[in-house]
C-alpha cells in the first residue's frame, strides 16, 4: 500500500509536533508535509518554486489562523482553483466559534475538526480521521484520468 501524502498547513511550532506525534502513533503509511501558512500551502499544491517535486497531497489539514494568509482566504483560493479543489481540507483548528464553522463549510470545507486539548484526545482524532479517510471513504486519484 502506497504511503498516503498529507499536507499539514499549520504556523504553530508546537502544534507541527504534536500532529507528527500523534500520527506517528497512529500507525499508518504515511508522509506529512507542513506549509506554515496559506501562501506556502497555494505555493506547495500548486508546485510553484521549492515546491516543483512535492507530490499532490490526499488530503489537506488547514489551520485557520495563521499569518501572512489565513486558513480561510487559502480554503477560498483552493476551492475556486479546478485543478485543486477535488483535494479534500479537513480544517484542524483551535476555534470552536461557530462562524468558523460556517464559513469553513460555506467555503467547502470537507470536514472540520476542532484540536483536542490532551496529546491522547489529539492521537484518537488522528485515528479516526485516518480510520474515516483511508479506509472507509473513497478519495479521488492524485492525477486525473
Amino acid at each position: 500500500m502506497r504511503a498516503i501524502e498529507i499536507l499539514l498547513v499549520e504556523d504553530n511550532p508546537a502544534d507541527i509536533l504534536l500532529t507528527e506525534e500523534a500520527f506517528d502513533e497512529a500507525e499508518f503509511a504515511h508522509r506529512l508535509h507542513v506549509a506554515r501558512d496559506g501562501i506556502e500551502a497555494l505555493a506547495f499544491l500548486r508546485r510553484e518554486g521549492g515546491y516543483a517535486q512535492v507530490p499532490v497531497p490526499d488530503v489537506v489539514l488547514m489551520d485557520l489562523n495563521m499569518p501572512r494568509m489565513s486558513g480561510l482566504e487559502a480554503l477560498d483560493i483552493l476551492k475556486e482553483d479546478e485543478a485543486l479543489r477535488r483535494i479534500p481540507v479537513i480544517v484542524l483548528t483551535t476555534s470552536r466559534a461557530e462562524s468558523d464553522i460556517w464559513r469553513s463549510y460555506n467555503l467547502h470545507a470537507n470536514a472540520y475538526i476542532p484540536k483536542p486539548v490532551t496529546i491522547s484526545e489529539f492521537v484518537e482524532v488522528i485515528k479516526s480521521f485516518e480510520s474515516f479517510w483511508f479506509g472507509a471513504a473513497a478519495l479521488p486519484p492524485r492525477e486525473r484520468p
